[in-house]
Parts: structure tokens; C-alpha cells; sequence
């Protein structure tokens, strides 16, 4: 056998023997910067590399100011190592952000090609698919949007902090001296170093998934061909569910900070977790819409495809039924047909198969994502907020409720 027929579209962009080699992670100037810096090796290796790396850019040196300036664990209400929010947002949520591009790359760029292995795309139809995906890819090698980024996080990322997400007491990145709060020497690399930093990995992540969002929007707009009677009930778009579970990592990561966020302010500002419940229900509710809302751009086509199948199926049933009715009920069901018996005859169960096939064709969804996955999002988007429970209820006291409820 031959070598398979590989045509060089852009880096990290191939299309083997006509399928599309989608990846939303190998382009654009933060993964050229890796490969040059030999944080990653082409597709995404050395992961943990970049995780340890990039956490201690942002962290390591905080620790070290801290130190120097007599903040590490203790002159001012909120010390370095007493800070529960920045510990996880640079030690938890920033590796969880870089840990999910591999999670992204090897999953979405098994998602798009089915689009084709399924044959869901005709054809005739294929070429401007293939166009989609280049340009898919040439919007993820953008510079100017990453740039742009970038210039949002240094300008606008800051002046939101400083006016929003600071603590209202002396901390280590922020003492006040009678004249407002005055940034440390940690303080002023955490705002314009660190923060920066995890604001554009969390922005370029919100890049990535628009650029998902628009290639799926496309998609649906073009004459695909659903299979009706698809046993996944979204005539053969089930494979999409995956992708709502390969971007919850991102999700969960932005939790967390906002979870360690309520924990500082439960802790050194007085504040009462029953003060952020609009805020948790929110951020539950905006994760799970990002998560699926795109999934939501087929949903009139597959409206129009469940009343298209059940109006075959019926036709198709009803034939069925009558020529069974007629053959061993109004032919008389003792009668003996060529030797043919009503026991042990297929006829019953083609009947029962068809009955099936007809309920999977009335339960069509709208959407390509099944209730174990909506379970599966919420409990990956909410669980970093469960240790804030601990601010109500002492560790001992849940211990010994959960004891009782067990024995």
C-alpha cells in the first residue's frame, strides 16, 4: 500500500485522503511561541511542562516579592500564602486552562471529520465544507486577533481589578496608607505580569470556542443529509455531544477562581456566601449555555427533520400494519400459509421493530446532547463551588451528618 495523500494547507493543518484535519490549538502566535521556546513539540507534547512552567512565571515570583516585602505569611490582614484566590488561580485554574488544550485538540479534531465519515455532508457538498475549515483555520492563525487580545487584558483587564476585584483591606499586592491602596512591588507584578497573563490564556480560550461557535453555525446553515432513523435520536449528530465535555475544563477553571474569589471576600471582607448566590447561579447557568449553545444551531433543521421521518416511518408503518392485520387477524390466525404458523413467525417481531423504530423517530431532539451529559456539565461547572460550603457549615459538622446518614 501507498503512503496516504497528505496536502500542506497552513502549520499544524493537514487534510489525509480528503478528511479535514480540524485542530483549534495548533495555530496562532501563543503555540508558535511555545514551539520556539520548546514548551511543546508539535501536537501539543510536553503538557506538563507548560503547566509547571507557565504557573510558576506567574506565581513563583509573587512568592519571592511577597517574601521580600514581609507579606509572605503575615504584616498586613491578607499575606501571600493566606490568599486562597490567587493560590488557585495560579496554581489550579491556570494549569487546568493549558491541561484543556490537549483535552480540545484531541477531541474536536475527531468531531469534524465524522461530519464526513457520516456522510452527513453530500458529495457535492464537500468542497465548501473543506472551505469552512480553512477558514476556520486561517481565523485561529490570527495575529491581529491575538494581539488584540492581548491589548484588551493589559488595558481594560486591569482598570476592571483595580476597580472591581480588589479586596477592601490591606493585602500583599495592595496596601492602603490613609491615601488609598498603594500597589507592592509583588502587587504591581501580579496586576500587570501575572494577571495579564491568565487573562489572556482565559480570553484565548473564549477565542477558541467563537471560533468553534461560527464554524458550527456554518456548518448548519449548509444541506446536510440527517440520517432520520439514527439510533442516536438527532439524526447522526450525536458525535457533537462530545464537544460540550471538551471544552468544560475551561469552564471548571474559571470556577474555580471565581470560587476562591467569594472565599477571600467570605474570609477578610465579612462578607456572607448567601450574598453570592445570584452570582453562583449565574456563572452555573452562563457555563452550561456556553457549553451548549451551539450545539442549539441545528435545532430547527432537526425539527424539520423528525416531522420528515415520522411522516416516512408512518406511511411506511401503516402499510405494515395493515398487510399484518390483514395476513393474521382478518385471515384468521389458525390458518396454516405455506406451511407458515403464527408461532415462531418473524412477522411478530419485524411488528416489535417496527414499533421501535417508530419511537426512536418521535423522540428526535433538537439539540445533540442527552441528559447524562447536561448532569455531567453541571456537576464538572459546579463542584469547585462546593468547598465554600465550609465558610456555613464547619468541616466536622459535614463529617458527622454524612456519618450518621451512612450508619
Amino acid at each position: 500500500m501507498g503512503r496516504p495523500n497528505i496536502v500542506r494547507m497552513d502549520p499544524g493543518e493537514n487534510v489525509i485522503d480528503g478528511e479535514p484535519d480540524f485542530s483549534l490549538m495548533l495555530g496562532g502566535p501563543l503555540y508558535q511561541l511555545y514551539l520556539r521556546t520548546r514548551l511543546a513539540r508539535p501536537v501539543l507534547q510536553l503538557v506538563v511542562r507548560r503547566m509547571v512552567d507557565i504557573s510558576l512565571i506567574c506565581w513563583l515570583p509573587l512568592l519571592l516579592l511577597a517574601a521580600a516585602g514581609g507579606h509572605l505569611t503575615g504584616g498586613v490582614p491578607v499575606p501571600f500564602l493566606r490568599d486562597v484566590e490567587v493560590q488557585v488561580r495560579f496554581l489550579l485554574a491556570l494549569p487546568l486552562l493549558i491541561a484543556a488544550e490537549v483535552l480540545v485538540q484531541t477531541r474536536i479534531r475527531k468531531i469534524v471529520p465524522q461530519f464526513l465519515t457520516r456522510d452527513l455532508v453530500a458529495p457535492q457538498d464537500r468542497g465548501r465544507f473543506q472551505e469552512l475549515v480553512a477558514s476556520a483555520m486561517r481565523l485561529r492563525n490570527s495575529v491581529a486577533a491575538e494581539v488584540i487580545l492581548l491589548i484588551l487584558v493589559i488595558t481594560v483587564g486591569y482598570w476592571i481589578w483595580r476597580q472591581n476585584l480588589t479586596l477592601p483591606v490591606s493585602t500583599w499586592y495592595a496596601v492602603d496608607q490613609g491615601a488609598g491602596p498603594r500597589l507592592t512591588a509583588a502587587g504591581w507584578y501580579y496586576a500587570h505580569v501575572s494577571l495579564s497573563i491568565f487573562r489572556f490564556m482565559l480570553l484565548r480560550w473564549y477565542f477558541r470556542i467563537f471560533i468553534w461557535y461560527r464554524f458550527l453555525w456554518q456548518v448548519s446553515k449548509m444541506p446536510l443529509q440527517f440520517n432520520y432513523y439514527h439510533a442516536d435520536r438527532v439524526g447522526g449528530l450525536g458525535f457533537l455531544t462530545d464537544s460540550a465535555l471538551a471544552f468544560a475544563l475551561v469552564i471548571t477553571a474559571q470556577t474555580m477562581v471565581v470560587a476562591g474569589f467569594i472565599f477571600d471576600h467570605i474570609f477578610y471582607a465579612g462578607e456572607k456566601l448567601a450574598s453570592f448566590n445570584m452570582e453562583m447561579a449565574g456563572l452555573l447557568i452562563f457555563g452550561l449555555l456556553v457549553l451548549i449553545f451551539p450545539l442549539g444551531f441545528f435545532a430547527v433543521r432537526l425539527e424539520l427533520a423528525g416531522r420528515i421521518a415520522k411522516r416516512e416511518l408512518g406511511i411506511v408503518a401503516s402499510h405494515y400494519v395493515n398487510a399484518f392485520r390483514a395476513k393474521w387477524v382478518e385471515g384468521g390466525i389458525r390458518d396454516v400459509r405455506d406451511g407458515e404458523t403464527l408461532l415462531g413467525t418473524s412477522d411478530i417481531q419485524s411488528l416489535a421493530d417496527m414499533a421501535n423504530s417508530f419511537a426512536v423517530v418521535s423522540e428526535m431532539r433538537l439539540m445533540p446532547v442527552t441528559k447524562q451529559t447536561l448532569i455531567r456539565l453541571v456537576v464538572l461547572i459546579g463542584f469547585p463551588l462546593l468547598p465554600l460550603t465550609l465558610t456555613v457549615i464547619p468541616l466536622d459538622e459535614i463529617i458527622r451528618r454524612l456519618f450518621k446518614l451512612a450508619f
